[in-house]
């Protein structure tokens, strides 16, 4: 039996689609390949974004920044002398953008001292998304930083 080019082409754009078809399956069905979104209510935080621009600004405009260390141990987080943590209300929120069952955030209630340490053995390894977010005297301040640890 002879294949003529009309067959052959028929045959070859079926085993194309075939091939695609095998990897788009094994991408949506597998749990290796699972990635989420950045947020779930994208359009709710889109509306929060000025807003978070003015918090930004307000930190930027302290005399005494927040700063980060990433060290082997872990994450320092030292906080300015100008910061009462007591009566603050705010968190440190550490966001891991290829994984969200791994963000976590700590309230400023749980921290006992102007510098903080995050150990290492509550960070995988990667990049991380660091936020620190608090009000003061009717003022929002917000600090961001991206470290890879």
């Amino acid at each position: 039996m002879k294949i003529n080019w009309g067959t052959g082409l028929v045959i070859g754009m079926v085993a194309f689609i075939s091939f695609i078809m095998y990897f788009v399956v094994t991408m949506i069905s597998s749990k290796e390949f699972d990635h989420d979104l950045v947020v779930e209510d994208y359009y709710k935080a889109e509306l929060q974004y000025q807003q978070d621009i003015d918090a930004e600004r307000n930190a930027l405009g302290m005399d005494e920044k927040i700063t980060l260390e990433n060290k082997n141990s872990g994450i320092l987080i030292h906080f300015p002398e100008e910061l009462d943590l007591e009566a603050l209300e705010g968190q440190v929120n550490f966001y891991r953008p290829s994984n969200k069952l791994l963000d976590f955030s700590i309230p400023f209630s749980e921290i006992e001292s102007k510098t903080f340490a995050v150990p290492s053995e509550k960070l995988v390894g990667g990049r991380w998304n660091v936020s620190v977010n608090w009000k003061q005297e009717g003022k929002e301040f917000l600090f961001k930083k991206e470290i890879n640890h």
